[in-house]
């Protein structure tokens, strides 16, 4: 891992992808004094299990996202506009609109999902707008934001290229790095509940300690330890 990280940009498909994966490991990083930011491609307009009317969904679902973010640390939350939950693509303008950001905030590390599929867990990790956007942020971390020749608009807007040296996937088959975040579980749970229109109907404290102690057992962590795992490269 990258001992020098200032900065880490998390960007995820829904409100709420990076509290299912990512709260407590990114408690730990603010913690540690690093800055993170998140952006989010859409506002999760076709979530939840109400009767909440659909109108309301985007605007109910940032609140939250910002509540969470807040939960752990992380003040500043960007949203894009025009991209539709449920129909993502790893296109070239996501990967512009990614490349943007990445550039615009200057990461030394990014968080997202993984563009590989798992097979043995379709629910969740297999969403395809997970994968579209694990894939149109690899891209945009290579070859497009440390490019100056990709989507040369962006150097019109101020925006140099910027070389991301490391990446973090969540959700990924056969993760290689486990965080350990027993100490951050408060953190974990307030970020979780603060997503109160998709997770109302979970025990939010018992679903967490199943899966993040799952994690810890299979990363062959103590017992009574809780973990959030990732595949992490160096981006050269």
């Amino acid at each position: 891992m990258l001992t020098d990280v200032r900065r880490a940009l998390a960007v995820f498909a829904h409100p709420d992808d990076v509290d299912f994966g990512c709260a407590a490991t990114i408690a730990g990083w603010v913690d540690e004094g690093i800055e993170v930011a998140y952006l989010l491609v859409t506002h999760g307009e076709a979530g939840g299990f109400d009767d909440t009317p659909r109108e309301q969904i985007p605007r109910l679902r940032e609140a939250e996202q910002r509540a969470a973010a807040a939960a752990v640390g992380v003040d500043r939350v960007d949203f894009l506009t025009g991209y539709a939950d449920g129909t993502l693509t790893p296109g070239t303008g996501l990967r512009r609109d990614i490349t943007a950001a990445i550039r615009r905030f200057r990461p030394d590390r990014v968080l997202t999902t993984s563009p590989l599929r798992r097979w043995e867990q379709l629910v969740g990790p297999g969403h395809p707008d997970h994968l579209a956007v694990g894939e149109a942020t690899t891209c945009a971390v290579y070859p497009d934001a440390r490019n100056r020749y990709a989507f040369p608009e962006l150097l019109d807007e101020g925006l140099e290229p910027w070389v991301v040296r490391e990446i973090w996937y969540s959700a990924g088959p056969a993760p290689d790095h486990a965080v350990d975040v027993t100490d951050r579980l408060a953190a974990k749970i307030a970020a979780m509940r603060a997503h109160h229109s998709q997770t109302a109907h979970l025990d939010v404290p018992a679903w967490v300690m199943e899966q993040l102690g799952r994690t810890a057992q299979e990363a062959g962590l103590p017992p009574g330890r809780l973990a959030e795992a990732y595949t992490v490269l160096r981006t050269g």
